[in-house]
């Protein structure tokens, strides 16, 4: 398993976008702290930034080169190699390679120019998204052998986490205004990914204020120990599920 890592991280290492990836992310961040001479602000504008590039980026990056590496997924099943080692020893190529660079790109700066509790979480929760994001990634790839809908599948996740889901959440919060709303709304956040990383972040840079009294339900829940142990445990939950979902399926697919 090791050595077909080691090979899979070269393959993927030879790929310059990753460098570029994390080049991309360290000029933004370096100059959203060069703007403004409030931490706390750039902070906020880096989180805004990271909560939609970075799932973005993990799960293309990723259902892409799946697909591009498929001669040589192929080749390996032609031999006597158990197959969960093949799809573990992708996975954890694709994962380390995006975090590295993450880190390389927004926690080494971030840590050099506001080294605080705030930029923590908001490095801490960007890992916990390019892992969830990686695992949807391999979800949609091995749902199809077609290239153009995998990809599709992988946008429809983005689109649904990142844009849509917010809406229908707002719907649902208008629709029912009248009635508490506060434990419901804290349910479909754990059904999001993205939005649960976005208001733990937002709560350890402590402008809750700004979010109303639906702020101050969230603050006394992720404001506490339980609250944080929850919202990790949900999003290491957002990364098993899918994962184990793409293994069952590699593992049954005729490829």
């Amino acid at each position: 398993m090791i050595r077909i890592t080691k090979h899979v991280l070269y393959d993927i290492l030879r790929n310059r976008f990753v460098i570029l990836y994390a080049l991309f992310l360290m000029v933004i961040t370096l100059s959203l702290f060069s703007l403004d001479s409030d931490p706390g602000k750039a902070v906020l504008s880096l989180m805004n930034i990271i909560l939609m590039v970075v799932p973005l980026v993990s799960i293309i990056f990723t259902t892409i080169y799946f697909f591009n590496s498929y001669e040589f997924i192929e080749l390996l099943l032609s031999q006597p190699i158990d197959r969960k080692v093949i799809f573990f020893s992708e996975y954890i190529a694709a994962s380390f390679t995006l975090s590295v660079a993450y880190l390389l790109g927004v926690g080494v700066p971030i840590f050099m120019l506001s080294p605080d509790w705030g930029s923590l979480y908001l490095v801490f929760a960007g890992l916990l998204l390019t892992w969830v994001f990686v695992s949807l990634a391999f979800a949609a790839s091995v749902s199809t052998r077609d290239k153009a809908r995998g990809i599709g599948i992988a946008l429809l996740f983005w689109f649904y986490f990142g844009l849509i889901y917010d809406g229908f959440m707002l719907y649902i919060i208008y629709s029912f205004s009248d009635y508490p709303m506060e434990k419901v709304t804290l349910a479909l956040v754990s059904f999001n990914p993205v939005d649960l990383a976005r208001i733990v972040i937002l709560l350890k840079l402590d402008i809750s204020a700004l979010m109303g009294y639906t702020g101050a339900f969230y603050k006394s829940f992720f404001g506490t120990s339980l609250g944080t142990v929850f919202s990790a445990s949900m999003l290491v939950l957002w990364i098993v599920l899918p994962l184990i979902y793409s293994l069952r399926k590699f593992l049954s697919k005729d490829i």
